[in-house]
């Protein structure tokens, strides 16, 4: 089994979109593949850590997904979600998730005016472009399903009021492993809202070492990050993403990949349709970051596993015989045909 050879289909007009109620020509992909580069230098600048997974991050923002960080504390995840919003010039608000964090906490809620004698609504740390859930399997399921609704239709309802969100919304979570002491596990529905899920690991030897050099190179603890684009411009790299054209053949791959986690027998719960729909979102995406408008086989390969390990939930047996689910998508892939792509 291997990938064939593949050709590019007619590159697509640029298009022309509203944002922010100004209007701004749609980039060339080629445009939004520097842009996105220069967006990963920017945290690259601050944040040590693996290109591969940096770029799973920006290809969750490029697709408008969300994207949830797993990892020990003290290996830079908040640094992570700091430094993306920083250089998209778009504004962060941080939760920090405890046991006794309420939905209220998060969502906001209205606050009796003793002036005019009415309830006025105060926004709680999810009305911000960029929203950082720290540790957010340390609070239980009932405040961890508070973002449900705000990650699925980018909206909050507080006493029966509807709030809409700002635009670009979009959540970075984190979350220590499940082994930990003190953890609960997400929700399945929750887990599915995240359209990739992603890990940094510890740093190498010389990467531990130039967190040593750079933090001995300047006087803040923390190190800055400066904005590459308007923040204004986001909805219009993230349009790119979007016309990136995706042959027939390879969106069969991609659904033949999602249906082949529910036949494993080490799978109690596969992809689902939404999961299949996030590694097609994720894919083009992908493409965009190599300055492509058309998408190829290892586009897919190189997110799916990030797409979709975090969706599965794998049967009691597969638990006992150490099975974990990133292994189970390799299996997946070795079995599907790679499809080619034609002109």
């Amino acid at each position: 089994m291997g990938v064939m050879e593949s050709g590019r289909p007619p590159a697509k007009p640029r298009e022309r979109v509203f944002v922010g109620g100004c209007l701004h020509a749609g980039m060339d992909h080629d445009t939004a593949g520097r842009t996105s580069r220069q967006i990963l230098d920017a945290v690259g600048s601050a944040v040590i850590a693996d290109d591969h997974f940096l770029e799973t991050v920006m290809t969750g923002i490029l697709a408008r997904g969300h994207v949830l960080l797993e990892d020990v504390p003290g290996t830079g995840k908040t640094l992570t979600a700091q430094s993306f919003a920083t250089a998209l010039d778009l504004s962060f608000k941080r939760v920090q998730f405890t046991p006794d964090l309420l939905p209220s906490d998060i969502t906001g809620s209205n606050v009796f005016n003793e002036a005019t004698g009415e309830f006025d609504f105060q926004p709680g740390p999810v009305f911000a472009n960029v929203v950082l859930a720290d540790e957010i399997n340390r609070a239980p399921p009932k405040t961890q399903a508070a973002l449900l609704e705000a990650m699925g239709e980018k909206q909050v309802t507080v006493d029966g009021v509807t709030h809409d969100l700002p635009e670009p919304f979009f959540v970075i979570a984190t979350q220590n492993p499940v082994e930990q002491e003190g953890t609960f596990g997400l929700p399945e529905a929750q887990r599915d809202r995240f359209i990739v899920k992603t890990s940094m690991g510890y740093p190498d030897f010389g990467g531990e070492r130039e967190l040593i050099d750079r933090r001995a190179d300047r006087t803040a603890q923390a190190p800055s990050v400066t904005s590459v684009i308007d923040g204004e411009r986001l909805p219009a790299l993230q349009r790119t993403v979007e016309s990136v054209t995706v042959d027939g053949t390879l969106r069969d791959y991609v659904v033949e990949l999602g249906r082949a986690t529910r036949e494993d027998d080490r799978v109690d719960v596969g992809v689902s349709p939404r999961g299949i729909q996030r590694l097609f979102e994720a894919t083009r995406a992908a493409a965009v970051l190599d300055g492509r408008d058309y998408a190829v086989p290892d586009d897919v390969k190189t997110v799916v596993e990030e797409a979709f390990a975090h969706r599965l939930v794998l049967t009691a047996d597969a638990g006992v015989r150490g099975v974990d689910p990133a292994t189970v998508v390799d299996d997946v892939l070795d079995r599907v045909e790679v499809p080619a792509v034609s002109p």
